[in-house]
């Protein structure tokens, strides 16, 4: 029993003995073999690499509209972001003295064309009768040859004279106060002015547009000149964005740019690049871009906050890897590749980049795997082997 009890030890013994040789063999092949790692591979697709830029819609002619005479504002007849049409009534002042004003031109407009013509024309009537009859006694005097003294004759004579002279102002009334006479076009003159003074509480719009803002509300006391009203003269449309600087040497004139404003970001219009500024914003690393619409949505607004995407660039096979996999992109790129069973160390080149993804210009060829960032225990010349599903 004693030998059987030795025999079972030394039987265990190298059963564990076996064991520990076959793990440290598994650990040995493993340690050879390298750390598994997921790895991503280098692959041909097709690339599109996109500016995207957030601004505005740009109003380049802003029109303030006031009135000449000052007063209280009776009413505003529209508000922020209505469309109004040239000639068309925006607001009012209390127009009573101005009312007033014209009233009393038309009346006395008409005064001069009724009342004041037809004195005039009966004061020369009756001015013609006199003149008439003072001709005729002077002519009678005339006619007799005696008992007719001097003093008599100048007496007849100074008579005719002088209802000559009232004849010609009744004349000279009435061409006054007939149409196209200097007091007809002076009361006229009076009644036009008084009529400007009235149009002066009216506030109507210029050009066809869009209201931007009510600088005054109904109530307020504005004085001449000032601002009540913000108009945008209706025209092309436009949209100013701000790229960074970067991108500078991608942007020309003429590239076609998708666009949506962010009160409606499912609804996507076409823009056109018009300027790109020749200087760069130094205190924001920005360069400033304008584009023009040709068709614009009729939801967009002066001053809506858009955004765009421009395409630059396409390549139908470039050789890409995610973006986040490549160190150092923005200085001298490279890519921790497996090589042989090992990480190595590889520069790149880097050529588009689209969402997400970059395109390998040289360092790399498709189907070579590439070690991912998150995976910061890997470092060069480590032995890696690829995760399963990775050949």
């Amino acid at each position: 029993m004693a030998m059987g009890g030795g025999g079972g030890r030394r039987v265990r013994n190298g059963i564990i003995i076996g064991v520990a040789v076959l793990v440290a063999v598994a650990l040995v092949a493993r340690a050879l073999a390298g750390t598994r790692v997921a790895v991503v591979r280098a692959e041909r697709r097709p690339l599109v690499q996109k500016i995207v830029a957030n601004g505005r819609v740009n109003v380049p002619v802003r029109v303030q509209l006031g009135t000449q005479a000052g007063g209280v504002l009776a009413r505003l007849l529209v508000d922020q972001g209505d469309s109004v049409k040239a000639g068309q009534l925006l607001a009012e002042l209390v127009p009573d003295e101005a009312t007033a004003g014209v009233a009393r031109a038309a009346a006395r407009l008409q005064q001069v064309r009724e009342l004041d013509l037809r004195v005039a024309q009966e004061d020369l009537r009756q001015a013609e009768v006199a003149l008439r009859q003072a001709e005729r006694q002077l002519q009678r005097l005339r006619d007799l040859d005696d008992g007719i003294s001097a003093q008599e004759l100048e007496e007849a004579q100074d008579a005719r004279d002088l209802a000559a002279s009232r004849r010609d102002g009744a004349t000279a009334r009435v061409r006054g106060n007939s149409a196209g006479g200097s007091n007809e076009r002076l009361a006229a003159a009076d009644l036009a002015a008084a009529q400007a003074k009235l149009e002066q509480t009216r506030i109507t719009s210029p050009v066809d547009g869009v209201v931007l803002k009510r600088l005054a509300q109904p109530g307020d006391m504005v004085t001449a000149g000032s601002g009540v009203l913000d108009v945008a003269p209706a025209g092309r449309t436009w949209l100013v964005v701000q790229p960074e600087e970067k991108n500078l040497a991608f942007l020309r004139v003429g590239q076609q740019a998708l666009a949506s404003a962010d009160a409606y970001p499912d609804s996507v219009f076409e823009a056109r690049i018009t300027r790109v500024a020749p200087a760069v914003d130094p205190a924001r690393g920005t360069v400033e871009v304008e584009l023009v619409v040709d068709r614009p949505p009729t939801f967009l607004r002066p001053d809506m906050t858009v955004s765009i995407a421009v395409e630059v660039a396409r390549n139908e096979a470039a050789l890409v890897l995610p973006g986040e996999v490549v160190r150092d992109a923005d200085g001298s790129p490279w890519v921790l590749a497996v090589r042989g069973g090992r990480a190595e160390h590889r520069a790149v080149g880097l050529g588009l980049r689209g969402e997400g993804m970059v395109e390998i210009t040289s360092g790399l060829e498709a189907g070579d795997a590439v070690v991912p960032v998150e995976a910061v225990r890997i470092k060069p010349g480590a032995r890696v082997r690829a995760a399963s599903g990775d050949s």
